[in-house]
């Protein structure tokens, strides 16, 4: 294998073992219900993104209860791809705020990297409210 063909073969390698651990729901509340709440659970390097429709000037609140120190959750704006408006780990697992465009926003729940290398569990209760 030449020296090229190395990198780009390690560069290809880390990019399919980052897409790997990430999983896309799309969140639905009952008619009639401005909530919805989910209980999960995550490994290792996995990542959930939840998709929740919302319009701009709602309100938003999302709340998660963990039994893992190191499990967060961070909110990606419609049309952004990893630039959050909200950072769990900095900012604690509660968000309350107006929300700022209409569209499809991810709620992004992890493990941080040092719990994800150790293959942690975390087993999670996501609340999410919009009003």
């Amino acid at each position: 294998m030449t020296p090229i063909t190395r990198v780009l073969f390690a560069a290809l390698l880390v990019s399919t073992t980052a897409l790997a651990g990430l999983h896309t729901e799309r969140v639905h509340f009952a008619k009639g219900a401005n909530s919805a709440t989910i209980e999960g659970r995550i490994q290792g390097d996995m990542t959930i993104d939840y998709l929740l429709g919302a319009k701009q000037g709602q309100s938003m609140n999302v709340s998660m209860a963990t039994d893992n120190g190191a499990n967060y959750f961070n909110i990606i704006a419609p049309g952004k791809e990893n630039e959050a408006m909200f950072v769990g780990s900095s900012s604690g697992n509660q968000f309350e705020g107006r929300l700022p465009a209409s569209g499809d926003y991810k709620v992004r729940v992890y493990l941080m990297r040092s719990a994800a290398r150790r293959d942690e569990i975390a087993n999670y209760r996501l609340e999410m409210i919009i009003d």
